[in-house]
């Protein structure tokens, strides 16, 4: 797809045909000109589905409006290699009536992406319906393609025998769990890339009309009827023209509190725009009707011009950035909500960029924030040379985008576990934001240390590390892998070292990183990887007990052949006996996949 460029030249150029128009605006990033942007050699891996939505409603819409429908779709098919497949191949294998029923008897036992409300990841022994001593004996249940998808990264939810799902081209599936059958499925607007969540209900209450609630790429929420896939409400949560939602949305007592990012971080590649006026934030919905009740920022101060323009003439704004990506935390006890946040968009660094901020659940107010990394301002122009409008601190872009894990100690005191890219893991307390323990356990950077999330148990903290090398500049011995610590002071338990599963000629996009978030049952803990395995470890000593290689085709329910890739920013659920994963991320030279897997005991 494409990555960068000026909306103005794309227009000029609008009526020549694909293979001009790529060599003349796109090749220059897409020939090794920016590290993030997928080179040309990968184009056939996205297929034209993923390259379309990219320009229809993803990260390149701002450059896709300048061409008319039939541009962007001759310019996807040149690109991917393929034409663009019919409806008729896209859709899923619908359940019969008996499987399309929605089982009133059960009720979600999973609270949405953190597992918990406070975050935990951790699963109790009820919930997940299997063992650490039965783990060894996963096999694959089912598998179900997402049609034309290079990535899949809506993690999975669980309620009224169904798992509920998105997807990169917008579609919204209920599943049926004991066969994959499609019991109904509903289109957004955009990609669907956060875990939705399922509205609870009394077990056996045949009366109950429970809402799924999920949020889109383009920044709009939803909610639709559990039962049916109808629309109840839709609401853009913000004006910002660049917002985007990635952090799954979290509901508690009757309100629906939704994290907001943006892609204006890749606008500013452009030298011409004028960078950059997004705040992140949270906006709180009544979760009935998607009336905002309150909206509050990571960034108090609302962006101003600075009077100063970048060497293209386009004028700069400050403050800016400070994006929400992960799911929020809640603490009933002290009726508060945590999220930690990334870097700054533009200089000077805002003081509440890379923070863990504390929001009162009633108004919004900011109650207090701990910023872990003080001046880091990045945006995409510092990948391009330091473009013009690269901030001058020019980096180190690491943010916290793992949700905060409010755990209980077993003196009765309380704890914010918080990890991030800088591969430092740190604790704080709730009451006040104050710095309680701390420690780095790996080389972090860029695209190191903990991507998306941790889990907890009552006596271990796992920590993924990616450590990735990716820009070549990278100083010190990476450390990818899996660490348990403990909770109480940050010490080492023991750390499982991430196999070398990426030596194959056939994988060259394969990194052995730990970026996916773990789950925890009692006695071992599920680890996904950027090399497309999924693998258990032991809660003791982090002895591997099971692995799943998902980088191969799969025949799915619905006819049709999928394929695994890397996993990443989602984990897997445990529910009922099961074990659900997404396998696919074409982006950043991650291996693309389209394929949801589901594993059972023996199979069952």
């Amino acid at each position: 797809m494409l990555f960068v460029g000026a909306s103005a030249t794309i227009a000029a150029a609008a009526d020549r045909p694909p293979a001009e128009l790529y060599h003349s605006i796109c090749a220059k990033c897409h020939e090794g000109g920016v590290p993030k942007a997928p080179h040309s050699v990968e184009f056939q891996m996205l297929g034209p589905v993923a390259i379309l939505n990219a320009l229809d409603a993803g990260v390149m819409k701002t450059q896709g409006a300048a061409l008319s429908e039939s541009e962007r779709r001759s310019l996807a098919e040149f690109l991917g290699g393929a034409a663009l497949p019919t409806a008729a191949s896209m859709r899923p294998k619908f359940c019969d009536a008996t499987h399309a029923a929605f089982d009133f008897d059960d009720p979600p036992v999973l609270d949405g992406w953190g597992m918990t409300l406070e975050g935990s990841r951790y699963v109790d022994a009820a919930a997940a319906g299997i063992t650490a001593a039965q783990v060894p004996r996963l096999a694959l249940k089912w598998a179900f393609a997402f049609p034309g998808a290079t990535r899949a990264r809506s993690q999975p939810t669980e309620g009224g025998g169904a798992l509920y799902v998105g997807s990169q081209d917008g579609t919204v599936y209920a599943l049926d769990l004991a066969t994959g059958c499609a019991r109904w499925t509903f289109k957004a607007s955009a990609e669907v890339r956060v875990s939705p969540t399922l509205e609870p209900w009394r077990r056996g209450d045949r009366s109950a009309r429970p809402m799924l609630w999920f949020a889109d790429f383009s920044g709009n929420a939803y909610a639709v009827d559990a039962r049916s896939g109808h629309l109840i409400w839709k609401r853009r949560v913000g004006k910002h023209p660049m917002l985007t939602i990635t952090g799954s949305p979290r509901y508690y007592a009757g309100r629906l509190y939704v994290p907001m990012s943006s892609n204006e971080w890749a606008s500013a590649a452009d030298p011409t725009y004028p960078c950059c006026t997004f705040r992140g934030g949270v906006v709180a919905l009544d979760a009935a009707t998607g009336r905002v009740i309150w909206r509050s920022h990571t960034i108090p101060q609302r962006p101003r011009a600075t009077g100063q323009r970048n060497s293209a003439g386009a004028p700069r704004f400050a403050p800016a950035g400070a994006p929400v990506w992960n799911s929020p935390t809640i603490d009933v006890k002290r009726q508060r909500l945590y999220v930690g946040d990334g870097e700054a968009y533009t200089s000077p660094a805002a003081p509440q960029s890379d923070s863990v901020i504390a929001y009162d659940l009633k108004t919004g107010r900011m109650i207090w924030w701990y910023q872990s990394i003080k001046h880091d301002a990045w945006n995409m122009a510092c990948f391009i040379g330091g473009g013009p409008n690269c901030p001058r601190e020019h980096g180190p872009d690491l943010d916290i985008g793992a949700p905060p894990i409010l755990h209980r100690l077993p003196d009765g005191r309380d704890e914010l576990l918080v990890g991030e890219k800088s591969a430092d893991v740190f604790a704080l307390n709730p009451d006040d934001g104050k710095l309680l323990w701390h420690v780095k356990y790996g080389r972090g950077g860029f695209a190191g240390g903990v991507h998306w999330g941790m889990a907890a148990s009552s006596s271990t903290l796992y920590a993924p590390n990616a450590d990735t090398t990716f820009l070549g500049t990278e100083k010190g011995v990476p450390k990818p892998g899996l660490f348990a610590l403990s909770p109480a002071s940050g010490a080492i338990k023991w750390f499982a070292k991430a196999p070398d599963a990426c030596t194959a000629k056939t994988r060259p996009a394969c990194d052995p990183g730990f970026s996916p978030p773990p789950t925890a049952i009692a006695g071992a803990v599920f680890q996904p990887s950027f090399d497309g395995w999924l693998r258990a470890y032991r809660e003791s000593d982090g002895q591997l007990i099971w692995s799943y290689d998902t980088t191969r085709d799969f025949h799915t329910v619905s006819g049709v052949i999928a394929h695994g890739g890397s996993i990443e920013s989602a984990g897997a659920i445990v529910v009922h006996g099961v074990v659900a994963v997404n396998s696919g991320y074409l982006f950043g030279g991650r291996m693309g996949g389209n394929v949801l897997l589901v594993f059972s005991v023996d199979g069952r």
